[in-house]
């Protein structure tokens, strides 16, 4: 069990680093929140999920660690309020230069590659 959880937060994580490095700004947007995905996977796990614990004191012989779930919590708002920043910036960003590409220069089309059919000439 703990290898497929730890699979998942190796999972996540890739895939918001391979987003985060596209060259479009909602590719980058998505990336961010799949990282901060797998960070809130991490500090659940470091909790030690238990079976049967209580999370109030005097309810169970044992009881859930509260330090990641409110680690968690925060991080989940913190996650909020810096996608929906990023996704104002890429907005704003995409309104002044006119096109949604993280540097603001549309890349230009490589030799040998026919634009119309994606090919070779």
């Amino acid at each position: 069990m703990e290898g497929m959880y730890a699979f998942c937060v190796g999972l996540l994580t890739a895939c918001g680093v391979f987003l985060t490095l596209r060259g479009r700004s909602f590719s980058v947007v998505v990336g961010l929140t799949l990282l901060s995905y797998a960070v809130n996977l991490f500090l659940f796990a470091s909790g030690r999920l238990k079976l049967d614990a209580a999370a109030v004191l005097g309810q169970s012989k044992s009881i859930g660690d509260p330090l990641p779930q409110a680690l968690v919590l925060t991080a989940i708002v913190i996650g909020f309020a810096m996608t929906a920043f990023a996704v104002i910036l890429a907005m704003r960003a995409r309104a002044d230069l006119g096109n949604d590409h993280v540097d603001g220069q549309i890349p230009q089309p490589r030799h040998g590659i026919n634009q119309k059919t994606g090919g070779a000439k």
